[in-house]
């Protein structure tokens, strides 16, 4: 593991006020294990957005040079026909 790295963040009232709270009420040990964790996940998120953007390149490419295709009216029957259903549902669980 690399070595760690001490930075200085400033940070809005309402965030302190958060962490402050999530400290005091035991779920982490100190506001560096909030920041920490926060991080962790906001890294996280990132990776798999990238993920997700990649995925979605490679998706957008196949269907590119694919030589399937559905009409646009096909696409919005099928769309009402989803959204109907959905509404009815909906109506009879009233």
């Amino acid at each position: 593991m690399a070595a760690s790295e001490t930075i200085s963040v400033a940070l809005s009232p309402e965030i302190l006020t958060v962490v402050h709270e999530a400290v005091e009420a035991g779920e982490y040990a100190s506001s560096g294990d909030v920041v920490r964790d926060a991080l962790q996940e906001w890294t996280e998120a990132r990776r798999l957005r990238q993920v997700e953007h990649g995925d979605l390149r490679r998706l957008w490419q196949q269907s590119i040079e694919s030589d399937v295709s559905v009409s646009a009216d096909e696409v919005l029957d099928r769309l009402e026909r989803k959204y109907q259903l959905m509404a009815d549902q909906a109506a009879e669980a009233k």
